[in-house]
């Protein structure tokens, strides 16, 4: 009889790396980083440590398979409901929408790129920096398009990218944690009103 490997054992048992980090997002959106533990992510899919150390050193390596998956469907949707749309005030207005729905249902990804304790993770920093860049690039396209059509009035394209992806970041908190019958999509609209129209009468 051929022995099998530990590999071929773990296989066999239905257990790879995406269904560790599918049960790892769960988790640690539940719990947080601070409070989940590898014994916790164990038991999560059913298998001993051992299966768990396997595929992962650390805590800190399966969060960051799970935030650098959440990363990646954050951008994904996110060019997905943009792309296809030609007019420049709803691609920008289905950005802000995909944005915050998506944050809202990405946890980990949002605890990622605002908690003050993750800061001293390395990826985290790096994942940041990335995530705030490719922010600014694609407002600053949406934003280009509607100011060579005319559309958008603005004299400085970089800058008002920057003051945009700002303000959204200072909107996160008060829109996600709102808790009444009123949509975020609808509360965004509001919202957005105002960003493109001011308040000032014309």
């Amino acid at each position: 009889m051929v022995k099998q490997s530990k590999k071929q054992i773990i296989m066999e048992k239905g257990l790879n790396r995406n269904t560790i980090v599918e049960k790892a997002r769960e988790i640690f959106a539940h719990y947080g980083y601070r409070k989940t533990t590898m014994n916790e992510i164990a038991e999560g899919i059913g298998k001993g440590k051992s299966s768990l150390y396997y595929y992962f050193s650390s805590k800190e390596e399966v969060y960051r398979a799970v935030i650098e998956k959440e990363a990646e469907t954050m951008k994904k949707k996110l060019l997905d409901a943009v792309l296809e749309e030609k007019d420049p005030v709803e691609k920008l207005r289905l950005y802000v929408v995909t944005r915050m729905e998506i944050l809202h249902e990405l946890v980990n990804f949002h605890q990622a790129i605002n908690s003050e304790y993750l800061h001293n993770l390395d990826f985290i920093q790096k994942m940041r920096k990335r995530y705030d860049n490719e922010e600014v690039a694609l407002l600053k396209s949406i934003l280009q398009l509607g100011a060579e059509s005319e559309t958008f009035r603005i004299e400085d394209v970089e800058l008002t990218a920057l003051a945009v992806a700002t303000a959204l970041k200072g909107l996160e908190i008060p829109l996600l944690a709102a808790h009444n019958d009123i949509s975020i999509e609808h509360r965004i609209d509001r919202i957005l009103q105002i960003l493109f129209f001011g308040i000032v009468k014309r």
